[in-house]
């Protein structure tokens, strides 16, 4: 993975879900996480990722934990075994100074003369603008150039056509981006991915699990589905191969929690072999992305014609955060879908705007009662400040 032709494990481990020893986000078990992190390094992970806010204790605004604890558990000789990933944290930059000075702050906390792949964490509509304004690229070429990086790149949280615009504004190392098989269309989705790879930048999967929810809550029927066909693979091994049976997908980044998924996605990543992922498991996939479309509530399919609102409502954001809610039934994929509607869809646009002036139903060709289920969304999601719970991303 990168330009030097030096290959990144098809596996990377995730400081982003480390197991803790306390209630707080910031209170890291450091002898559990050291164990997983190196018991995957010696059996052949060599790509770790981490970032400045990964296991704050508060907001966002201060710096987590797992950059100090990534720099602990590549001691022993192990920081020159992997490459190692961290992100500039974009939404605290105000100057371009700032972003000269976040870096040489996680060189100190990674414990590190170098970090491989350095991106710009969570690029959107918000902050694109403003770092461009502050010389963000001039930044990643000077930090090359001095070599307190290797690679610059950057990961992704919004839609397509701001993603097309970000990939082809630089010559990115690496793009990380939401990926799995649920999410083929969601933020950049395959698109994406097949656009980064063919401007040559590397593509890192995130949460090919869902945040675990492919594992942990994945319904009695679909999981039928899965043990007919691959009864030896684990869910989270079904999850995998998907991806990286894709030859645009460079590795595949997994939040670890404990040493059972550590074991467990290792040992798929040992076992992955081109061609194992064939027609019949890809149509059990499909199979069981059918099982999820039939959950489906709006037949929404973002051709985006009901735009503009003149309320100012993001209507096929609104939309689509809707049918994610009623994916599953179980409350914590429900608080977690709550908690990104407060981050990613702003007051101006949210639902609770319309006014159900119903200039958008006659331009809908699904002919969506959309001030209908504007109102259902709006008392779905509510204003409330997002916590803690889901925030080392």
């Amino acid at each position: 993975m990168g330009r030097t032709g030096d290959r990144a494990s098809i596996l990377g481990f995730g400081c982003m879900r480390l197991p803790l020893d306390g209630p707080k986000p910031n209170n890291i078990d450091y002898d559990l996480g050291i164990k997983m992190v190196r018991s995957a390094i010696d059996r052949g992970v060599n790509y770790v990722d981490t970032a400045y806010a990964y296991h704050s204790g508060g907001t966002r605004e201060e710096p987590g934990e797992s950059e100090p604890f990534l720099a602990a558990a590549l001691r022993d000789g192990y920081r020159e075994k992997v490459r190692v990933a961290t992100k500039l944290p974009t939404w605290l930059v105000k100057s371009y100074s700032d972003m000269h000075r976040y870096l040489d702050i996680q060189l100190k906390r990674l414990d590190v003369r170098q970090i491989d792949y350095y991106l710009a964490h969570n690029l959107n509509a918000s902050v694109w603008g403003p770092l461009l304004e502050h010389g963000m690229l001039r930044f990643f070429d000077e930090a090359v150039k001095d070599g307190r990086i290797r690679f610059p790149a950057f990961s992704f949280h919004d839609e397509y056509p701001l993603f097309e615009t970000i990939v082809k504004s630089y010559d990115w190392a690496m793009a990380q981006v939401q990926y799995n098989y649920l999410d083929q269309d969601y933020q950049a989705g395959r698109a994406g991915v097949k656009l980064a790879a063919s401007r040559g930048a590397a593509v890192v999967v995130m949460e090919p699990l869902r945040g675990g929810f492919l594992v942990k809550y994945l319904p009695e029927g679909p999981r039928e589905t899965l043990r007919k066909i691959r009864p030896d693979w684990s869910l989270a091994g079904w999850a995998l191969n998907w991806l990286w049976a894709q030859s645009e997908v460079s590795a595949v980044l997994s939040g670890m929690s404990d040493m059972a998924q550590t074991d467990d996605n290792v040992a798929a990543a040992l076992a992955y072999r081109d061609g194992v992922f064939g027609e019949a498991e890809a149509k059990a996939v499909e199979e069981v992305i059918g099982f999820f479309g039939r959950r489906i509530k709006v037949d929404c399919t973002a051709c985006g014609y009901c735009m503009p609102c003149e309320d100012g409502v993001d209507i096929p954001k609104n939309l689509n955060f809707y049918n994610q809610f009623h994916l599953f039934d179980e409350s914590e994929p429900k608080e977690r879908c709550r908690f990104f509607y407060g981050i990613q869809v702003a007051p101006s646009e949210a639902a609770a705007r319309c006014t159900s002036c119903g200039k958008c139903l006659e331009k809908c060709p699904q002919h969506i009662s959309i001030p209908d289920v504007l109102k259902r969304t709006a008392e779905t999601f509510t204003p409330d400040q997002p916590g803690q719970s889901f925030t080392n991303r």
